[in-house]
């Protein structure tokens, strides 16, 4: 969802006033915030990965491995905000091809499951689901003030924090469809459907890092 050049000028209006205001830069608060939210991300991104494995969940699998496309993704951004407007253009377009890695392997995880189709436990995903949801609420509302701040770089964090809460909601509802049916169905839907919307991203993201390239080209 790509904002105005209307907004993009309020926030950079408001940026500077709250630099005014406080005497720091947003960039110094930024740094701090995605600093954090990657090691968030890679914490839990251990967590959901064990219990896929333990419950066979594909939904669960294509969730941990976008946590660890979230860490690295943030690590990037903590290590580009420096950069001139090109660099940093060229780092969110190697971004977008990150952010299609999580949809590549739930597809391969996505077949396996589909010759078993064995249901994951439902509640141990439901609690795994709810856990994420939480981390990625904390991380979506950190990142928001600085969303339109260094272009496709935030932009890229921020969608993907995003989509994950929607993603997160649908694995907990997976789990309680999952106890009534005993079906492996919702789990592989719901798996394939997060597949789906990192690639969504992955072409926003692509599309916001091509006009800032070009802004910047003289």
């Amino acid at each position: 969802m790509l904002e105005d050049r209307g907004g993009s000028c309020h926030a950079s209006c408001d940026a500077d006033h709250m630099t005014e205001r406080n005497g720091k830069s947003p960039t110094t608060g930024l740094r701090r915030v995605v600093r954090f939210v990657a090691l968030l991300n890679l914490g839990y991104f251990g967590v959901e990965f064990a219990m896929a494995l333990a419950i066979q969940s594909v939904s669960l699998f294509a969730d941990s491995v976008d946590f660890l496309e979230d860490a690295s993704v943030n690590f990037l951004i903590l290590a580009a905000l420096g950069w001139g407007p090109r660099h940093r253009a060229r780092v969110g377009m190697a971004l977008a091809g990150i952010l299609l890695i999580p949809g590549l392997a739930t597809l391969c995880t996505a077949w396996r499951q589909f010759a078993v189709r064995v249901p994951p436990e439902p509640v141990s995903l439901s609690v795994t689901g709810a856990g994420a949801l939480a981390v990625n609420l904390s991380c979506a509302l950190m990142l928001a003030r600085y969303r339109r701040h260094s272009g496709s770089l935030t932009r890229a964090a921020f969608l993907s924090a995003r989509n994950d809460t929607l993603a997160n909601v649908a694995i907990i509802a997976t789990g309680f469809i999952t106890a009534y049916t005993r079906s492996a169905w919702p789990d592989l839907i719901v798996g394939l459907g997060i597949a789906l919307m990192n690639a969504n991203a992955a072409k926003e993201v692509y599309s916001a890092a091509r006009e800032e390239h070009r802004a910047a080209v003289p």
